[in-house]
């Protein structure tokens, strides 16, 4: 069901070789020159050298569903297969039409929905349906009267408490971030549970290249009519210098051990008029970001995510 976009491979440069535009990148560059695109591209990978290849992410088959473009309508799959959209149904329905990438500890809020990992005390993933009216911000609404809490719907031995952030040198970081839930006070103020949190490097990340990923997918709505966004963190193995082994290794933070993620995901699919899917995946390391290094550098194969993240993401529209 889904035109996937293409992503090209670079022989020596590992996961940073995987360089693609987003959709609505790619749209607005079409009409640039072939030489102004080469350019851009060796610069892409060049900046993405900096922060170092990300360890640890499975790179699958490249002959794949996140690798090969298939429209809808191609290889005997109709567009009518598409799951119509939920008309008048609760919005737990119109959020999860393409059904859920796992199903442990599933909680549902007024405008999204998440899994949470009680071991970890952050999300396994956080799931978002966007339209270009559903991101409008309401008269009074506003993101400085909500406040960060505890969430009360998880039993109290695997809750993250905002005493486990404080002085941690992390931000608590949205996985559905503010900015696309302003309808209400209501739905502003439950995205500031801890449940939606992990903790984050704040300056350099949190409140700047993973800022600008929320705001190009927030931009997307502009182009297609439904925008479904799945987010969560990842913890990747990396090769220790001492003894050339992988291992998976990360911070805890708080008297309740919340988890510090290495890295994180967001897995983007635009819904156009004519009931094309388009997807995109990103994964993001935690990690000061240069702010001139482009967020496309970070794109990668969605089943890679799939695999370290041990998700399937609307595994019943590909093919």
């Amino acid at each position: 069901m889904f035109k996937v976009l293409r992503l090209g491979f670079v022989a020596g440069v590992g996961i940073s070789g995987w360089v693609g535009g987003g959709i609505y990148e790619r749209r607005r560059r079409e009409h640039r020159e072939h030489q102004e695109h080469i350019h851009r591209e060796h610069r892409d990978i060049r900046d993405y050298e900096m922060l170092g290849r990300i360890p640890g992410l499975p790179l699958g088959p490249k002959v794949s569903a996140a690798t090969a473009i298939v429209p809808a309508g191609e290889r005997g799959v109709a567009v009518a297969d598409i799951p119509p959209e939920p008309v008048n149904a609760p919005r737990v329905a119109q959020i999860m039409r393409f059904g859920f990438p796992g199903l442990d500890h599933v909680r549902s809020h007024a405008d999204y929905v998440l899994s949470y990992d009680r071991r970890n005390r952050v999300p396994h993933w956080v799931f978002e349906h966007l339209t270009k009216d559903s991101i409008q911000k309401s008269e009074g609404v506003e993101r400085s009267n909500s406040e960060f809490k505890e969430d009360t719907s998880i039993h109290e031995f695997f809750r993250a408490k905002n005493s486990d952030y404080k002085h941690s040198g992390y931000d608590r970081g949205h996985m559905a971030p503010a900015g696309n839930h302003r309808r209400n006070q209501n739905m502003c103020d439950e995205t500031f549970y801890l449940s939606n949190m992990a903790p984050q490097v704040g300056k350099g990340f949190n409140r700047d290249k993973w800022e600008h990923l929320e705001r190009y997918a927030r931009k997307l709505t502009k182009l297609y009519k439904n925008v479904y966004i799945c987010t969560g963190p990842l913890y990747l193995p990396r090769k220790e210098a001492s003894d050339g082994k992988m291992y998976v290794k990360y911070e805890v933070i708080g008297a309740n051990n919340v988890s510090v993620p290495t890295h994180f995901f967001k897995v983007i699919v635009g819904e156009t008029e004519d009931h094309q899917l388009e997807l995109e995946a990103y994964v993001l390391p935690n990690q000061v970001i240069p702010d001139e290094t482009p967020l496309n550098n970070f794109q990668v194969p969605v089943d890679s995510v799939e695999r370290a993240a041990g998700l399937l993401f609307f595994d019943s529209q590909r093919i």
